[in-house]
């Protein structure tokens, strides 16, 4: 067992960091409680608060309306699960043909190009009118005519264009020595692809995903232009209904609550691969 004990100094120094470490919690602490105490003294305290606070903090119109956005909720995370599925697999497709070297495939990888660029420029929220009212105008044999489908499919063919980018992204990040180390190996380009340059690429962009897929989970509420039954939908019939908005605020606070755990798993994710990478594991 050591006998080391710390220097004069060493105490002096120790001491030093704990003052300089409280006072910063203190100052943090206090600047908190000022500025958010200030922000509700200011709010509360303007002229039209009292009618404000009727029309969107009504505790006895959140409290009636609360099973109805309860029950509609359930609709927003199908659409957001079902959407997810679908986006992950088509939008590493839309990747992989747009990184792909093979003359043989160079319609598709123009056809890849060219989605990414149009879907992107397009807002989603058109992309829902045009598909929720316009294709079952076109009475194709065999489509479904359901808003809830094809504002789903909507939102798969918009993000389906941001998440395959990302991915890009990623691929092209996996440093050239992988690749060709792999093809001293042996290993062809697909078998590359499989099994040493997508693993590295979807570690590294984990944290974008899960950012892509916060918004993607507030984007379900698009589905609401189209007459979808959804949270928002029941918060606006109510509002229309009764000249009330509180449903609104408590539609936002299940979003908030939805989203938030997400957004702190993207940040652990951040924190870990940046540790990892300070630590040359990656």
């Amino acid at each position: 067992m050591s006998d080391w004990t710390p220097s004069q100094h060493e105490l002096e120094r120790r001491r030093l960091r704990r003052q300089l470490r409280t006072r910063s919690v203190a100052i943090a602490t206090v600047m908190t409680v000022v500025v958010f105490v200030a922000l509700g003294l200011g709010i509360t305290g303007s002229p039209g608060w009292a009618s404000v606070k009727e029309l969107f903090f009504s505790r006895a119109d959140a409290r009636e309306a609360l099973p109805d956005i309860w029950s509609a909720l359930w609709l927003n995370i199908k659409m957001f699960l079902i959407a997810e599925a679908f986006i992950l697999v088509f939008a590493m497709l839309i990747a992989l043909a747009r990184v792909s070297r093979s003359p043989w495939l160079t319609p598709l990888r123009l056809v890849a190009v060219a989605y990414t660029d149009v879907v992107r420029g397009i807002p989603t929220i058109l992309l829902v009118y045009l598909l929720a009212f316009g294709m079952p105008a076109l009475r194709l044999q065999g489509t479904p005519n359901s808003a809830f489908f094809w504002a789903t499919v909507a939102l798969i063919i918009s993000y389906s264009a941001y998440v395959a980018e990302v991915f890009r992204s990623g691929i092209q990040a996996v440093h050239p020595s992988q690749w060709a180390s792999a093809e001293a190996l042996g290993l062809s380009r697909p078998q590359t692809l499989r099994h040493v340059v997508v693993p590295q690429a979807v570690r590294r962009v984990v944290p974008p995903l899960l950012n892509d897929f916060v918004s993607l989970q507030k984007d379900t509420a698009l589905a609401s232009a189209a007459g979808v039954f959804e949270a928002v939908f029941v918060a606006r019939d109510y509002g229309n209904y009764n000249f009330n908005y509180t449903p609104l605020v408590v539609v936002s606070c299940f979003f908030i609550v939805l989203t938030v755990p997400l957004a702190r798993l993207c940040d652990g994710l951040t924190a870990r691969m940046r540790r990892r990478e300070l630590a040359g594991a990656l």
